[in-house]
């Protein structure tokens, strides 16, 4: 098929290298030029594991091809997927102009029989506007369909190419199976292939990210109150993990979720709520429990250093949302920088791929280090703010040795309380038994 992908952020840019990468003809369309240069260099703007090489291969194969002019791969087109931008508001509502802005240009250009298919993540009713808005362009009824995304920071491939499922919401039977034919080479192991109204489709993606943060926002809580009552938040998260109703899936403690999708979405979510006269209860709680869980980590801190942080000097691993992505966008790590920084601190930073991103928000206010080793020199504590496998099982000895004092904060509940306590550290994790408490 002919498939043009507008935007090349990380939606776009994933699903239309990969619907290359199985034989179709994709153009990625984007305004910013600058971006178009890169990709037509082989440079990928975002970090994604595997992604450049594949970009690389089906752009010199002939198949994937980057412009900023929409005109002619429009106008030829069986399949337009519209993946740009839906920015918060001030108000938490999805910014949706770029989604507008995008039907009403290739309006103009497209085939009547083509298909409009909108990636971004939007709000219920939003597709049927779009309906509306190109009929009253083009004249006539154009195919319209949702296709939420599910794809995850980090695996992105492995997600587009080994779908749990992959939902569309149609007008009309006959898209559904225009689509189904496109997803065919990703779902040969009887993955499910959803066909529903669009109303449906858009909010289940909306329903399944705020499932996952309301997990995340549960267990951080039941973690806190672990650290109350003298439990361990990893035997109870066992405890339940086995009952097949809950399951252990994001249930995970830590420092909070970020990145450019749940805290967004549940927002849009709870906005959506209050245009329809709702009070979304339980969202409302999910996004406050998460805003005030990025905090732990410091109130830790501050309690160790009995409110004194001046002078005192802190390494911090890990500034990306989660591993495996430079994503900063609302990164738990951001907000405890911001703390330490107004505490007077000194601050060490690492992280494998976000270190540049750090830099262009915050400058020279912190000190960047590219091995995580080396921001441990004569610090008086570490804190682990992202899991990447490099922190997961470092040399404990070397890393007592470089640090001024062996204290370590863990915001993601790496290592074992009992171990940290034997080997001569100070270790605080989220929820977990401290060292020698029954």
């Amino acid at each position: 098929m002919k498939v043009v992908m507008l935007g090349t952020g990380y939606v776009g840019l994933v699903t239309g290298t990969c619907f290359a990468d199985s034989g179709n003809d994709v153009t990625c369309v984007d305004i910013n030029q600058q971006k178009i240069d890169m990709l037509n260099r082989g440079e990928v703007p975002i970090y994604e594991p595997g992604l450049a090489e594949m970009v690389r291969r089906n752009a010199a194969s002939g198949r994937l091809q980057f412009t900023t002019d929409l005109r002619g791969p429009v106008a030829e087109a069986d399949c337009v997927f519209v993946a740009v931008g839906t920015p918060q508001g001030d108000d938490g509502s999805a910014d949706l102009s770029y989604v507008f802005g995008a039907a009403e240009a290739i309006a103009p250009h497209l085939r009547e029989d083509a298909i409009v298919v909108v990636k971004s993540t939007v709000p219920v009713g939003t597709n049927r506007a779009v309906f509306g808005r190109l009929k009253e362009l083009t004249g006539r009824d154009v195919h319209v369909a949702s296709n939420p995304e599910f794809l995850k920071e980090g695996c992105a491939i492995d997600d587009f190419t080994k779908p749990d499922r992959v939902v569309v919401g149609v007008m009309d039977k006959k898209v559904g199976e225009v689509l189904a034919q496109l997803y065919a080479p990703f779902l040969r192991t009887e993955q499910p292939f959803l066909v529903m109204g669009l109303e449906s489709a858009e909010m289940t993606k909306y329903v399944a990210n705020c499932m996952l943060a309301t997990k995340i926002s549960f267990i951080n809580e039941m973690a806190n109150l672990c650290d109350r009552v003298g439990a361990d938040i990893n035997e109870v998260r066992r405890g339940i993990g086995h009952d097949q109703r809950i399951g252990f899936s994001f249930l995970f403690p830590g420092v909070g979720y970020g990145g450019s999708c749940f805290p967004k979405d549940v927002r849009a979510m709870i906005s959506v709520a209050d245009t329809r006269g709702m009070d979304a209860e339980i969202l409302k709680a999910v996004d406050e429990v998460n805003n005030r869980q990025k905090h732990v980590l410091f109130a830790k801190l501050d309690e160790h250093f009995g409110g004194d942080l001046k002078g005192k000097k802190i390494a911090v691993w890990g500034l990306s949302f989660k591993p495996r992505t430079d994503d900063i966008r609302e990164a738990p790590s951001l907000v405890l920088i911001e703390q330490l920084l107004a505490g007077g601190a000194d601050i060490h930073v690492h992280d494998p791929v976000a270190v540049e991103n750090v830099k262009a928000q915050l400058g020279d206010k912190l000190t960047y280090h590219e091995h995580h080793y080396d921001a441990l020199e004569g610090v008086d504590a570490l804190a682990i703010v992202t899991e990447w496998n490099e922190y997961r099982n470092p040399d404990f000895e070397y890393v007592k040795h470089k640090m001024g004092t062996p204290v370590i904060f863990d915001g993601r509940n790496l290592y074992d309380p009992e171990k940290m306590g034997a080997a001569g550290f100070t270790y605080s994790g989220i929820g977990l038994k401290s060292p020698g408490r029954r």
